[in-house]
């Protein structure tokens, strides 16, 4: 079975040391809304939160593992450095600042890269994040804002952009998106860093801002040491189970170490690592988050995958409360 081209980013997932205070930030001040109160599936100790549209659509999901010991980060190569989230038009980004003004958000003075206007800014942690506007974007079509947003739907997030990687050596990560991941390098822009190289872009699927790569080498800086504020991981789009499946032999025939096939109950995944440490999860677009909970109360209450609701009582004892209902 050739392999499909992947269809641009699935989620984002993050590190936060605080439930409580990343839960307001990113319902309150960003508006987004939290579709999955869950738990790390790898350690249920502690939670998995799921931002996004009004649904959890597939490329519009930001999510946080909660380590409450985590240090700080040293930001620095091999990671994945910025976050972009979609909005649909230049004017909402003189929304956005004027919002970041009033709540007190760590900002930037919007900008523009590769001809799209953007305003980076930085959550309680230190979270590398960025607007970018969608006026002039074609390609991958965003989700939709939930309409009990904070923020107005005109203005409001409603996808992953581009995602930002920082490493040491450029053409090893430009090999494996290109020659393993299928993507394609479609230009560059100037870093904003004198002396370093400039950014390369990269693309897949229908291309846009919500299946883009902007890869950046940097020579002066340490390797990046993760802690809260820092991402975990990047997941790109596969269309079904039956592609994973075909992607998870495929890596096997080449040799390229991964988890092999992981049933993760909202959607199916695998994961590897490439030489310059950048983790990536290969994920499906269904099944999505209404198999436990209805539309209506998303987000609610914990949930857990089948496999984990014996063991409810114990996981809840260990978890300290987080009230998500509004």
């Amino acid at each position: 079975m050739q392999l499909k081209p992947l269809k641009g980013q699935h989620h984002v997932s993050a590190i936060t040391a605080d439930a409580k205070r990343n839960y307001e930030f990113f319902t309150k001040t960003l508006g987004m809304r939290l579709v999955k109160k869950s738990i790390n599936q790898d350690d249920s100790s502690v939670y998995h939160l799921f931002y996004a549209d009004e649904r959890g659509n597939p490329g519009t999901d930001l999510t946080f593992f909660e380590l409450p010991y985590a240090g700080q980060t040293r930001y620095g190569t091999n990671s994945i450095s910025t976050t972009s989230l979609r909005v649909p038009s230049d004017a909402s980004l003189d929304f956005w600042k004027k919002r970041f003004e009033q709540n007190q958000v760590d900002h930037d003075d919007i900008s523009e890269h590769t001809g799209r206007k953007t305003l980076a800014f930085r959550d309680f942690e230190g979270q590398r994040l960025m607007l970018v506007s969608d006026e002039n974007n074609v390609g991958v079509a965003g989700g939709k804002p939930w309409d009990k947003s904070a923020v107005p739907s005109e203005h409001a997030i409603y996808g992953l952009g581009p995602v930002m990687l920082t490493v040491a050596k450029a053409e090893t990560s430009a090999q494996v998106l290109t020659q393993l991941l299928g993507y394609r390098e479609k230009g560059s822009y100037r870093s904003i860093f004198p002396g370093q190289p400039d950014v390369r872009i990269f693309e897949t699927g229908e291309g846009g801002t919500g299946a883009e790569v902007h890869l950046e080498e940097r020579s002066d800086l340490p390797v990046e040491t993760q802690g809260r504020g820092s991402v975990h991981h990047v997941a790109f789009r596969v269309e079904s189970e039956e592609e994973l499946r075909s992607w998870a032999n495929h890596l096997k025939q080449i040799r390229i170490p991964n988890s092999g096939f992981v049933e993760r109950y909202y959607f199916k995944s695998l994961y590897f690592r490439e030489a310059n440490g950048i983790l990536y999860e290969l994920a499906t677009d269904g099944p999505g988050f209404e198999g436990d909970e209805p539309f209506e109360s998303l987000g609610e209450r914990l949930s857990l995958p089948p496999y984990f609701e014996h063991q409810r009582a114990e996981i809840e004892a260990k978890l300290k409360p987080l009230d998500t209902k509004e």
